[in-house]
């Protein structure tokens, strides 16, 4: 049953189609200009695959990555790539949210928001 807005299901489902389409395509995207990036930057460095060297810890927070990401290093770029992927399904989500509430359908809606809740507290505590 479509609401008094005009949005029902089948609309819905392809305005989320689209949002996760965009999200995948616009993070590999930013992954492989930091990728060519990289490559361009580090083609002569040696690697030892003896000892794992995790990122600087300017690549482990949001606005340390956003900050690489804008001067143009290119594991700020990868990262920022990473954070779009991440952000691509939360973003599923709260359109969810929103449609759900547009049809007025408050059990979806309730899910949802639980959904969000959950996805959001994971983020936040992850490490």
């Amino acid at each position: 049953m479509a609401a008094h807005n005009g949005m029902d299901d089948r609309r819905l489902e392809t305005i989320i189609g689209r949002l996760l389409q965009v999200g995948v395509l616009l993070a590999a995207a930013v992954v492989t200009i930091g990728a060519a990036a990289y490559l361009v930057q580090h083609h002569a460095d040696r690697v030892d695959y003896r000892h794992f060297v995790p990122g600087g810890p300017g690549l482990r927070t949001f606005s340390g990555i956003v900050r690489s990401a804008a001067h143009f290093e290119s594991l700020g770029i990868i990262q920022f790539g990473l954070l779009i992927l991440i952000a691509t399904p939360v973003a599923r989500v709260g359109l969810a949210i929103a449609g759900f509430a547009l049809e007025r359908d408050r059990l979806y809606t309730v899910v949802s928001v639980i959904v969000l809740l959950i996805l959001l507290a994971s983020l936040m505590h992850a490490t």
